[in-house]
């Protein structure tokens, strides 16, 4: 039988977090962090990192294990949420896929290949410089051109990704896009049902403009600040991330906090907005709207055990 695993995701914002505490206790669960920020030490508010005296005793992976510095791409969250799974099974608990980077839990529920995606090809390396010299827009406007579906999904800052979708484009003649899309049609290993998490549009970009003011009220500037004293820049992956990035030029002198805070809650409502566009081109997804459960947590944590329990049973008759 194919082993058991609970997908809980969700646009930026939108409380997902709570919701998987209430889920871990109903079923034993252990959370693995599918979240590109939060694996990183030292970078707590700008990633909504969930703190230890929050985790309620329930278990948490892939949370502040590498440094800043380090390198965090899909292939890597791969071997450490499958690592971590591993160790879950181990103890009789399930696990709980938890954040809202749906290209990582694909990757994880497909058992997508990436094996012929490390190294620096030729290619990859003159796509690092033509992005250096002429800036990610243009890049990403070139990505545009070759595959305008595979550019949509991706942010024109997120360098690597622009990168590797041209590549791809570029040495096989085929879409990236077409490719995710095969990928999406992969049998999973494992026995599973895909939760979405979501709100009403206006009002998850409220809660998004109340979150970047609490985080700056928290002390994300001098969160960024104190990185940066220790060498960090935009360059680094994790310095990529959202409410990271926008305080650089604000550091410089460059621009205000008022417009680096208003370029935060900018980027981070066109996030949720391309989250939600790649979650709905998933298969098999269960659509949670919170208006249609009167915001009542209870319910929708009825909700989705019931379809949970209904997978289980499923999965048993085969």
């Amino acid at each position: 039988m194919k082993q058991p695993c609970i997908i809980l995701t969700g646009p930026t914002a939108v409380g997902k977090t709570r919701l998987s505490l209430a889920l871990s206790r109903a079923v034993k669960g252990s959370v693995i962090s599918a979240d590109s920020m939060q694996v990183y030490k030292g970078m707590d508010i700008g990633s909504a990192k969930i703190m230890p005296w929050e985790m309620e005793g329930i278990p948490h992976y892939l949370i502040d294990v590498l440094e800043p510095e380090e390198e965090f791409h899909v292939a890597r969250f791969q071997e450490m949420a499958r690592a971590a799974m591993k160790e879950i099974y181990a103890v009789g608990r399930i696990p709980i896929i938890t954040g809202g980077t749906g290209f990582y839990i694909q990757a994880l529920l497909k058992n997508v290949d990436f094996s012929d995606s490390s190294g620096e090809s030729p290619l990859r390396a003159e796509l690092s410089r033509l992005a250096a010299e002429k800036g990610d827009g243009w890049l990403h406007r070139m990505l545009q051109e070759r595959d305008p579906e595979a550019a949509a999904a991706i942010h024109p800052h997120n360098r690597k990704r622009v990168i590797r979708a041209l590549e791809f484009c570029m040495e096989t003649g085929q879409l990236m896009s077409a490719h995710n899309q095969r990928e999406r049609q992969r049998e999973s290993p494992y026995c599973y049902a895909y939760f979405v998490l979501n709100d009403d549009r206006e009002k998850l970009y409220r809660q998004i403009d109340l979150r970047v003011d609490g985080m700056i009220r928290q002390g994300l500037v001098e969160e960024v600040r104190r990185l940066a004293g220790r060498g960090l820049t935009e360059e680094n992956t994790s310095m990529k991330g959202l409410g990271y990035k926008e305080l650089f030029p604000y550091l410089r002198g460059e621009i205000s906090l008022e417009e680096a805070v208003r370029i935060i809650k900018r980027d981070t409502r066109h996030f949720a907005k391309r989250q939600l566009t790649w979650f709905r081109r998933e298969p098999d997804v269960v659509w949670v709207n919170k208006p249609d459960f009167d915001y009542d947590e209870d319910r929708i944590l009825k909700y989705i055990l019931s379809v949970w329990q209904e997978k289980v049973r499923e999965e048993d008759g085969k």
